[in-house]
């Protein structure tokens, strides 16, 4: 499994940025029976480099707390099934690892909300990582039945590695 984590911001945590997002990409890649080796681009930014990528990529202009964007189109969520005449699309030619996509998280909003939910800024950042990661395994919160699908599996997910909203 490889992670490329940048941080474009002056931001640090009290806390192993790479080492959250190994430890949650993984729980969720295993409670999802990923069946490869994976790749995840992480981009730590600000609310003005996540307001800009929002802008350009989804037409939304205001900042958000994450993006996701899968390289992978899913059929049926968490289906790793890939189709073979679809694998030059999906996988890294070099590593052999399945590519399932970029997340760009606001290390502004992680503060923010963490401050506003009354937990640490790890439960708030691994948080961000399991939601994205959900996404990347094609997860969508659309409709209200997917939101709560995605939110039991994201609360289980952080309780079992007891990153806890006590945290």
């Amino acid at each position: 499994m490889t992670f490329y984590v940048e941080n474009e911001t002056e931001v640090t945590f009290p806390f192993d940025v790479e080492e959250v997002v190994e430890l949650v990409a993984e729980a969720v890649l295993d409670a999802e029976e990923c069946p490869y080796e994976t790749q995840v681009n992480v981009l730590l930014t600000d609310n003005e480099g996540i307001h800009e990528f929002n802008r350009e990529h989804r037409g939304i202009d205001r900042e958000t707390d994450v993006l996701s964007f899968p390289n992978v189109d899913f059929e049926t969520e968490g289906d790793f099934d890939i189709d073979e005449e679809r694998e030059a699309d999906y996988f890294d030619p070099d590593s052999g690892e399945l590519i399932l996509g970029d997340i760009i998280i606001s290390v502004d909003k992680v503060m923010e909300q963490a401050e506003n939910y009354g937990h640490s800024t790890k439960r708030e950042f691994a948080f961000l990582v399991a939601h994205s990661m959900l996404h990347l395994c094609g997860y969508d919160h659309m409709e209200e039945e997917e939101a709560k699908v995605m939110e039991a599996k994201q609360e289980e997910i952080l309780t079992a590695l007891g990153i806890t909203r006590e945290m």
